[in-house]
């Protein structure tokens, strides 16, 4: 049965992730590219680093959580120089991530996953705590990209859940 609420919340936030995602991305692409790769002090330095960096994140916990193993490429790796590769890319993974929550069912909420982190450490993390930290890793440094936008954009897109999942007002 899918009555367990974790699997709405989980294909909620996927549904979320390809929302956020396509609208930052929107504003990404309205910049130069020398805008986007400009070293901005953060983590991943530039827009367009920390845009790669959730992409490596994000295909490493994919073939975790499809039982694959994912190489390490160095967390930092450009997979994309290009954005509009870059942006294909996204959109093709936020895809992969839907339809992987959306066929999530109950016996994926229990038991554990193993892993190898790329600092080559072993771990065996229970699926659900999993699945939150991929979420919010993503929320995280979409966070730190909207930081940057707002030094390059008068106004950067909303990305809270509850306006881009709910955009309209209630009438009262």
């Amino acid at each position: 049965m899918d009555d367990d609420p974790r699997l709405e919340t989980f294909r909620l936030f996927a549904r979320y992730n390809g929302l956020a995602n396509r609208r930052l991305y929107g504003a990404c692409a309205a910049l130069k590219e020398t805008e986007r790769h400009q070293d901005r002090g953060a983590f991943f330095r530039s827009i367009h680093g920390t845009l790669n960096h959730i992409l490596v994140g994000d295909r490493i916990w994919m073939a975790r959580f499809e039982g694959d193993t994912a190489p390490s490429t160095g967390l930092d790796r450009i997979l994309y120089d290009d954005f509009a590769e870059l942006s294909d890319a996204r959109a093709a993974l936020d895809d992969r991530i839907a339809a992987f929550f959306d066929r999530l069912g109950p016996e994926e909420l229990t038991g554990t996953i193993d892993y190898v982190n790329n600092e080559g450490r072993r771990f065996s993390d229970g699926r659900v705590m999993l699945y939150l930290h991929f979420f919010n890793h993503q929320t995280h440094h979409r966070g730190q990209v909207h930081a940057m936008l707002t030094q390059t954009v008068p106004d950067p897109p909303v990305l809270d859940l509850h306006r881009m999942l709910v955009p309209h007002p209630v009438a009262g």
